[in-house]
């Protein structure tokens, strides 16, 4: 952390860049100075196997200095930047271009518009300080995982656990907004699994998972089933103690959907026996978001957006996992850390 902000040094930013902070905003930077670009940021990070962010929460200057007057994002202050991404947290300092005064979110280019200022957003937070407080929160509770000293934005439901026999099975989710559109709808969500055997289990449960098996239901009530052996490549042992934990996405073109279903494992001691072991329903759900103001076009120019950019509303999750037999749920190690990795 950097020291804190002198009454004057937030007077100058406001005279540089025409607007008034919030009240909230100048309190916490009094406190302190956010971070400078450095990693892992304090606002949370997100490892995939092939996409990384972890956000830094700006200095005054740095935020300053990346004060949007640029059509579609006009009046907005970065709180937060990503290194990796590029992606930012802005917070509106005026209610323009049908923002609300101070509201937080996340930008979300249009990708069906030719305007470039269509930028819609994804909604984080209504003030400075409902943003920051909830997210302290989750950290100081537990409610996010900390792996190697990188807070992880993962939501667990409490309500969210399985158990079969010995052996119980718990999820939780997070919405990556920097790989989401609201046009065209692609919402892209992941998910933490953690597979633990009880520690008073004998010896001979050990067991071996074989396959699995998801049931993957859309806001329409579409289903799709998909099947595949092991997860992430792997067919992990567990046994009495044993924790196995990875990390998988999925897309939806609705904003939200959930999934379900069983591991299929087969016992050490007794190799002929196969038993299932369930996994518990999650819900994905997309977070508030707004259209932008500058998607304003004519009846025909919507139709040719729609003849050159047909999205088809039936395919919802992501084919690229070749563990998967090229379906889609794709299978992606857990980040490093305290949990293992298996790549």
């Amino acid at each position: 952390l950097v020291l804190s902000v002198q009454e004057e040094d937030l007077d100058a930013v406001e005279a540089q860049i025409g607007c008034k902070l919030p009240d909230d905003y100048r309190c916490s930077f009094r406190i302190h100075n956010g971070q400078k670009l450095v990693v892992p940021g304090l606002m949370g990070s997100m490892a995939l196997s092939n996409h990384y962010r972890s956000e830094d929460l700006l200095d005054i200057d740095t935020a300053a200095g990346g004060f949007q007057q640029r059509l579609g994002l006009k009046q907005c202050l970065p709180l937060t930047f990503c290194i990796h991404t590029g992606l930012s947290q802005y917070m509106a300092l005026e209610s323009v271009e049908g923002r609300n005064k101070y509201e937080i979110f996340y930008q979300c280019p249009d990708q069906m518009a030719r305007n470039p200022s269509a930028i819609d957003m994804f909604i984080t937070g209504t003030s400075y300080l409902e943003w920051f407080t909830s997210y302290v929160n989750k950290v100081v509770t537990g409610g996010y995982p900390i792996i190697r000293d990188q807070i992880f934005r993962y939501v667990h439901d409490k309500e969210c656990v399985a158990t079969t026999g010995d052996i119980t099975v718990s999820v939780s989710t997070s919405f990556l907004p920097e790989l989401s559109s609201v046009h065209p709808p692609h919402y892209f969500f992941t998910y933490r699994i953690r597979i633990e055997m009880s520690k008073d289990a004998l010896p001979e449960k050990a067991c071996q998972l074989d396959s699995r098996y998801w049931r993957i239901t859309n806001a329409k009530g579409d289903v799709e089933e998909v099947q595949g052996p092991g997860v992430v490549g792997e067919f992990p042992i567990i046994s009495p103690g044993r924790v196995y934990e990875y990390t998988s996405c999925t897309t939806f073109s609705t904003t939200s959907g959930y999934m379900e279903g069983y591991y299929t494992f087969h016992c050490l001691y007794y190799k002929e026996k196969f038993f299932n072991v369930t996994i518990p329903r999650f819900h994905m759900v997309c977070p508030t978001f707004k259209v932008s103001t500058a998607r304003m076009v004519s009846e025909d120019a919507v139709e040719t957006n729609h003849n050159e950019y047909a999205v088809d509303e039936d395919e919802d999750s992501t084919d690229t996992d070749e563990y998967e037999d090229r379906h889609r749920v794709l299978d992606i190690p857990a980040p490093s850390g305290r949990c293992p990795r298996h790549t």
